[in-house]
């Protein structure tokens, strides 16, 4: 028999070894779903990982994946956070519909005009609006105790809902012969958000994400605000002792994974998404949730994550395309890493025990024969 004997210390070989061997289970479960479909699985899994890295077409892959990072690894940031104090944001994709919507509407604003304050004040909107969305589950549970995992879940639909009605409403292109959607921003060059370097995929965004990375490490490892953060989300009993207020690490948690899916949000509107539409949102707000669990909840190693996700992006499209997988097989790949994750995850604080079974011999009643003798 075996049983899970808890570690005395988290196990720092297994943290290491956890995303390389869920990766790794990934590609070997998803190659028997792929096999399931009928589809060759060497050859699927190649289009995924390889190809957009050393295909044919690799130039123009590698130039999308950074553009696919970007927003994932600036939204698992802000949950990350979040994460490390216990606060559970899982409604970043509705944050940052919220911060498209906020800074297209103020670049939209200023239509036709040709200023450079403009972009500038479309990060500022965009951020807001992502904060904001994030500040009513942090009112309601300071408030009222709400669970914020299920508020801002819920918030996700109610952010849907509106980005519909902004597509076929307010920030309808009014020469758009009735199709619904904004107008393209990308034409409107003090509201676009144009790759810095031709050829290399970065834009603000990819350097918003760099830079982001880097404030959070130093957040989180050289500032009192991280170090409070890092209590509160390990010993709540401790964080009180200490003087530490749990609703200001609840309003600074879900206001900094807000402002940042918010700013993801905007930088995806002006840059490679172009309007906002009916269609706007892609799920970075919850895949951004496996990047954040992937990249153990460390800035660098999020940073990573996002790469390789990004990856997965490039790459099921690559599958979609050349080999005909459908679309819900490359979520259900992508699930799968998170699902062997987390399932690797539970070696890092147990171990596996093997135990042996004691034999009881057994006392028989004696017979009535045997108590006549």
């Amino acid at each position: 028999m075996f049983r899970l004997e808890a570690r005395p210390q988290a196990s720092k070989t297994w943290i290491v070894l956890t995303p390389i061997l869920a990766v790794v289970a990934t590609m070997f479960a998803g190659g028997l779903l792929f096999a399931a479909l009928g589809k060759d699985p060497v050859a699927s899994i190649q289009l995924i990982f390889w190809d957009p890295l050393f295909g044919e077409f690799a130039a123009m892959d590698r130039v999308d994946i950074l553009k696919k990072a970007g927003p994932l690894i600036l939204i698992a940031l802000g949950l990350s956070i979040g994460f490390r104090a216990g606060i559970w944001n899982i409604g970043a994709e509705g944050q940052y519909i919220m911060g498209a919507i906020c800074g297209a509407a103020v670049g939209l604003a200023f239509y036709p005009m040709e200023a450079t304050f403009i972009f500038p004040l479309m990060v500022i909107a965009g951020a807001l609006g992502g904060w904001a969305w994030a500040m009513i589950p942090a009112f309601l549970k300071n408030r009222f105790g709400t669970n914020e995992i299920l508020v801002s879940l819920m918030l996700v639909y109610v952010a849907e809902h509106f980005l519909s009605q902004m597509s076929l409403g307010l920030l309808k292109n009014p020469e758009g012969r009735g199709f619904p959607g904004s107008r393209n921003l990308q034409q409107y060059a003090s509201a676009s958000n144009p790759e810095l370097f031709p050829g290399t995929g970065m834009h603000w965004g990819v350097i918003a994400a760099l830079v982001a990375v880097i404030a959070a490490y130093i957040l989180m490892n050289r500032h009192l605000t991280g170090f409070q953060v890092r209590v509160t989300g390990e010993s709540p009993r401790a964080a009180a002792f200490a003087g530490i207020i749990p609703r200001r690490i609840v309003v600074f948690c879900l206001g900094t994974s807000g402002a940042l899916a918010g700013l993801a949000g905007l930088f995806e509107v002006s840059g490679p998404a172009g309007q906002i539409s009916i269609d706007f949102n892609q799920g970075y707000g919850f895949t951004a949730i496996i990047v954040a669990f992937l990249g153990r909840l460390n800035p660098f190693g999020i940073l990573l994550a996002g790469l390789l996700m990004g990856l997965t992006y490039i790459g099921g499209n690559l599958a979609e395309q050349a080999a005909g997988l459908p679309a819900a097989a490359i979520q259900a790949f992508q699930g799968m890493l998170l699902f062997f994750l987390l399932a690797f995850d539970l070696l890092s604080n147990y171990r596996i025990r093997r135990v042996r079974r004691r034999v009881v011999p057994q006392v028989t009643e004696p017979t009535a024969s045997q108590e006549t003798a």
